[in-house]
């Protein structure tokens, strides 16, 4: 079976069209609500983070209940700009505040294990405390901005050298629509689950980026070697979906092989690269998807008008 990727083009524009408006939506509505496309974490805010956990004598089945966080956050109600989130599977808990002073963060911590009494003793082996500054968060913040807008601005100028101008365009429009995937998802997660990015989200955007235009050079290089072959009477759009078919084994082998342990790490992996795990796993998957449908239909249809465009030249 072949792909016929011109024939249903607008089914695969449009259905990249509305996911890419309904991340911009979720985009708003945290820029309306913390003042920021995504829900910030403490990398990029500035504040201290605690982190504690209960001890449990034989896991899983001597650790006691789960904790109740409607039961633990009216404690904790003389904090300003708190927030609260379960970790360990229920038995532990992430508190996120502003900056605290050293023994401030003494007597939260002194509060939290308070209010975890009815549930367990704290783990003290376990708990940690993170401060970030807020000058520190701001330099976290311009220059994961700033390297991701440099590594766009590179990919853009090898593609200019590598390949003809339209071909740079469209791949760098795929690799857009790569990023804006990704955080239209983390958006809405940040929204409805409470999830916060950090600086590794960052890495995962700039990983992303370096893997997504790959598998569009690897199409884009076997459309240009194809053009090389044209035969006569074969017009641009078969040689597209001639160029995608060749190229679709090793485009899905390639993704496949790459989500299946991403997927392993987000399932049975750490809190801390759960989420990035997450961020590469749907970036991976977009990519692949931007690279057989988007970039190679945009190129088609560009080269379709430009043909009807062109001057007819009489004899």
């Amino acid at each position: 079976m072949k792909l016929d990727v011109i024939k249903n083009r607008s089914l695969y524009l449009s259905l990249s069209a509305a996911v890419i408006i309904l991340g911009l939506v979720g985009m708003f509505l945290c820029s309306t609500k913390f003042g920021t496309p995504f829900r910030p974490a403490i990398d990029f805010t500035g504040g201290t983070r605690i982190s504690l956990a209960l001890v449990c004598q034989n896991p899983p089945q001597d650790c006691g209940p789960p904790i109740a966080l409607d039961q633990v956050r009216p404690q904790l109600s003389n904090y300003a700009k708190l927030t609260v989130q379960l970790a360990e599977a229920g038995r532990g808990i992430v508190v996120q505040t502003e900056d605290l002073a050293p023994n401030d963060r003494q007597k939260l911590e002194q509060v939290l294990a308070e209010a975890l009494k009815p549930y367990g003793e704290i783990d003290r082996s376990r708990t940690q405390i993170d401060r970030v500054g807020p000058l520190i968060s701001r330099e976290l913040l311009t220059g994961g901005i700033l390297a991701l807008a440099v590594s766009l601005l590179g990919i853009v100028v090898y593609l200019s050298f590598r390949f003809q101008p339209d071909y740079a365009v469209f791949a760098t429009l795929a690799l857009i629509h790569d990023v804006l995937v990704v955080c239209g998802v983390f958006a809405w997660l940040g929204l409805t689950l409470g999830v916060e990015v950090d600086s590794l989200f960052i890495v995962a955007l700039l990983t992303i980026a370096g893997y997504s235009v790959n598998d569009t050079v690897i199409i884009y290089d076997r459309i240009r070697e194809n053009l090389k072959l044209q035969t006569e009477g074969q017009d641009f759009n078969e040689l597209v979906n001639y160029s995608v078919n060749q190229s679709l084994n090793r485009s899905v082998n390639t993704t496949l092989t790459t989500a299946l342990p991403l997927l392993a790490v987000l399932l049975f992996g750490g809190v801390t690269l759960k989420f990035f795990a997450l961020a590469l796993l749907v970036g991976f998957l977009a990519g692949a998807y931007s690279s057989i449908f988007n970039a190679t239909i945009l190129l088609a249809w560009w080269r379709e008008r430009a043909l009807k465009s062109a001057p007819v030249v009489k004899e």
